[in-house]
């Protein structure tokens, strides 16, 4: 038997924030050569960076 797709569309907030024009101009051109946007790439980086921190920062 097979398991029902339940497609689910995760919370998400739009938020601002301002950064270098090179960073920006680096995250486009990273998320183009892995064909993805640069708001799922900035996602990615961000998830990433959180996991990865010091525990001892988090709270």
């Amino acid at each position: 038997m097979m398991s029902n797709f339940s497609p689910q569309k995760p919370e998400k907030e739009v938020i601002s924030i301002r950064i270098k024009s090179e960073t920006l101009k680096q995250i486009d051109d990273m998320a183009t050569k892995v064909g993805i946007s640069r708001n799922e790439l900035i996602n990615q980086c961000i998830e990433f960076a959180l996991k990865n921190s010091d525990k001892n920062f988090k709270s």
